[in-house]
């Protein structure tokens, strides 16, 4: 080959700087782009995928606290502070006295108060949040209602789910009496605490005598406000909304935040759409009263409860009521009952029952005919006005919940129950709302054993 061909040949083999141009800025575009790839995978927040080498972005669109309105937030701080001060039994000149206390919880768990051995606790069970888990009761008998909680029944301020009650003592004395649910007496009081020395002696340190030198009559209110001045005590904890309502108060939105995005969207309807504030209300949520919320009262075929209206006609005839001479004189405390009376349109009615402690205490309403929560929600998504009292201003109207909606109220209600297990205050002078061992409550002897849990003879309901 001769010189001038092989320079040609060498010239064809090397491409032009225009062509070296153009191969360089795209080597340094693919160096960029995956050296920017490298430096966001590097910057960007890893979710927990270190394994499978996925990671991926947070999600920052959803808030973390909702936006209230300050209507909504001024009805969130009405359901607070809590807990409360705990108020003395009304009429009970026992209540606030520590030696009357421990005799009170003594005589709780107490199954010799029953010729049939039933004991308060039988449907009244700390492990449940003082409640049983049936729809209806059973003592002797089935009865004809659910069984309510009894903490913080001291703030009640009619007592059972007709109201027949206005103190806790005096709820206490129709239980023991009622042929199907204790199915005592007075004699059988009177002989089971002087037959047992260690209630005899705490009689005695109570009253200042022994039982068997008191009438009978004596005795049975005796026993019930010596119970009355113990269940005064009792006292649910503090619960997750409590914390995100403080929170919302103090404006600590960090605090806040850690309440969930689905409690705060059924929280928005409580106090809003839904209106549930209206009868669920205060630091408690309930105003105390009752109304008619358009559930089949039939307790079987052809009988009828009368709610409200039976419940204010056995108040009346008590003669254990807050007016009769086994009670403290007090008007401020009586007042309530000498002017309270029966009218047609409490037929029907039930008790507006507190929400704290809810998802404690299924099932829910009068009889228990409701066994969740969400049962509870769909009632009053689909109501049916035409079940409702004609007379008087109707309040409830059917929600229309869509599904998300009425898992969100749900979700909130949860909230309205202690973190972690049911377990109410009741340690002397530990403080309203402090959560110990039902075993810590107030007992006779150093040695006192643990109440009984439900299990055992049949359960009663003495708070009706």
């Amino acid at each position: 080959m001769s010189r001038g061909a092989a320079r040609r040949a060498r010239r064809a083999l090397v491409p032009p700087r225009a062509a070296l141009a153009v191969v360089g800025l795209f080597a340094a575009a693919a160096l960029a782009s995956v050296t920017g790839l490298m430096v966001m995978l590097a910057l960007a927040p890893r979710t927990g995928h270190a394994a499978t080498g996925v990671v991926t972005a947070p999600d920052v669109s959803a808030p973390t606290v909702l936006d209230f309105t300050p209507e909504e937030l001024q009805r969130i701080q009405s359901h607070g502070p809590w807990p409360l001060p705990l108020p003395r039994d009304a009429g009970n000149a026992l209540s606030g006295r520590t030696e009357a206390q421990a005799l009170g919880r003594a005589l709780f768990f107490e199954r010799g108060l029953s010729p049939a051995g039933v004991s308060c606790a039988h449907c009244h069970d700390p492990a449940r949040a003082f409640t049983d888990g049936r729809a209806r009761s059973v003592g002797v008998a089935e009865l004809d209602r659910n069984a309510p909680t009894l903490l913080d029944a001291a703030h009640e301020r009619w007592l059972g789910w007709d109201g027949a009650a206005d103190s806790l003592w005096g709820q206490s004395i129709r239980p023991l009496l009622d042929a199907r649910e204790m199915a005592s007496s007075p004699a059988h009081l009177k002989r089971t605490v002087a037959s047992q020395p260690p209630l005899a002696a705490a009689w005695r340190r109570t009253f200042g005598q022994d039982a068997v030198t008191q009438g009978d009559e004596a005795v049975l209110v005796g026993v019930a406000q010596a119970m009355g001045a113990w269940v005064a005590t009792l006292a649910s904890g503090r619960t997750p909304f409590d914390d995100f309502r403080d929170a919302l108060a103090r404006g600590d939105r960090a605090a806040a935040a850690r309440y969930p995005l689905a409690a705060q969207r059924g929280l928005r309807l409580f106090v809003g759409r839904g209106n549930c504030h209206l009868c669920h209300v205060g630091p408690r949520f309930t105003h105390g009263e009752f109304a008619d919320i358009g559930l089949p009262f039939f307790v079987r075929p052809g009988v009828v409860d009368p709610g409200r209206h039976g419940g204010i006609e056995a108040l009346k005839a008590s003669p254990y009521n807050l007016l009769s001479r086994w009670a403290l004189p007090r008007d401020d405390e009586s007042v309530k009952t000498r002017h309270v009376h029966a009218e047609h349109r409490h037929f029907g009615e039930f008790k507006v029952p507190s929400l704290r402690g809810v998802a404690d205490t299924a099932p829910y309403m009068h009889d228990g005919q409701l066994p969740t929560l969400q049962a509870v929600v769909r009632h009053y998504s689909r109501l049916d006005p035409d079940r409702l009292h004609a007379d008087g201003q109707q309040l409830l109207r059917p929600l229309g919940l869509m599904a998300q909606e009425e898992d969100d109220l749900v979700t909130f209600l949860r909230t309205l129950s202690p973190k972690g297990p049911a377990r109410p205050s009741m340690a002397l002078g530990s403080g309203a709302g402090q959560a110990v061992p039902p075993s810590a409550g107030p007992s006779l002897n150093p040695a006192a054993p643990r109440p009984p849990s439900a299990t055992g003879p049949p359960a009663r309901s003495s708070t009706r």
